[in-house]
C-alpha cells in the first residue's frame, strides 16, 4: 500500500546523507503477497540489512497528494542526456528489467551526474496519486559517482500502445517464465522512452523492495503516459503474475 506524505513537491525538500543501496534480485527471498510468511509486511524481518522496510522513517512508494506540493519553478526540467547502449532484459520474477551494460547516458540534477543504469517495469503502479492507482509504472534508475541513486518514476494508463515496449515486445515474451532469464537486446536508446520533463514530483524516499534502503531521490513525471492494455497483459505473463 502507498505510504501518505505529508509535503510533495516540484522540488527537493531536504538535503541528507545518501547511501549506495543495492536491490534484491532474487524473488524467492521475498514476495508481494499480502499475509505470506515473505510478504511486504515482514520484509524487514527477513534479513538484518532489511530493518528499513518495516523500520524507515522516508519509505517509497507513497501516494501524491497533489493539493499539498509546492512549485520550485528555479529546478527547471530534468535533464536528460541519454544514448543508446547495449542492454540486456530480465526476468527478475517480480518484474522485467531493462540493464545497460555499459550505462545508457545520464540525468543532472542540480548540477550532478547520474548514470542510468536500468529500468523496470511495476503492474501495477507502486506511486498512487491522490489515493488512484495506474496500471503501470516505469523506474529508471541512475547512479552518480559517489553511489546516490536518482529514480525516475513514469505513470501509465491504458490507452495508445507504448512505443518503447512495442520495441521491446518480441524479446519479453521470448524471456515468459524465465526461460531464459535474460536475453542480450543489442543497442537501446533511453531517448525513446517518452517522459515529458517539465513537471514533476520530487521527494526523497526508499527503494521500493529490499532492502528498502532510504536516500532515494524520486522524480515522479506529472504526465501520465498511455499503454495498452495487451502490453500491460504481456508483462503479467512474462512474470506468470
Amino acid at each position: 500500500m502507498a505510504r501518505s506524505a505529508a509535503i510533495l513537491v516540484l522540488a527537493l525538500l531536504l538535503c541528507i546523507s545518501l547511501v549506495r543501496p543495492q536491490e534484491v534480485e532474487d524473488e524467492s527471498e521475498f514476495t508481494y503477497v499480502e499475509g505470506d510468511e515473505r510478504g511486504p509486511e515482514h520484509w524487514g524481518e527477513l534479513h538484518q540489512n532489511w530493518s528499513a522496510c518495516g523500520k524507515g522513517q522516508n519509505q517509497s512508494p507513497i501516494d501524491i497528494v497533489t493539493q499539498d506540493a509546492r512549485v520550485y519553478p528555479d529546478l527547471g526540467r530534468l535533464r536528460r542526456i541519454y544514448h543508446p547502449a547495449n542492454a540486456t532484459l530480465l526476468n527478475r520474477g517480480h518484474d522485467i528489467m531493462i540493464k545497460w551494460s555499459t550505462g545508457g547516458g545520464s540525468i543532472e540534477i542540480e548540477g550532478k551526474r547520474y548514470r542510468l543504469n536500468q529500468g523496470h517495469w511495476h503492474t501495477p503502479a507502486e506511486h498512487t496519486v491522490n489515493g488512484r492507482r495506474y496500471p503501470l509504472e516505469l523506474h529508471l534508475v541512475h547512479e552518480s559517482e559517489d553511489g546516490e541513486i536518482a529514480v525516475v518514476s513514469i505513470l501509465y494508463t491504458y490507452g495508445r500502445p507504448d512505443t518503447f515496449l512495442a520495441e521491446l515486445r518480441e524479446e519479453i515474451a521470448s524471456i515468459a517464465d524465465k526461460q531464459p532469464p535474460e536475453k542480450a537486446v543489442g543497442l537501446i536508446n533511453a531517448k525513446h522512452i517518452k517522459i515529458g520533463s517539465r513537471k514533476y514530483y520530487r521527494y526523497i524516499g526508499s527503494l521500493t523492495t529490499p532492502p528498502c534502503t532510504e536516500g532515494v531521490i524520486w522524480n515522479i513525471v506529472h504526465k501520465v503516459r498511455t499503454v495498452s492494455q495487451e502490453q500491460v497483459r504481456a508483462l503479467h505473463v512474462a512474470i506468470h503474475d
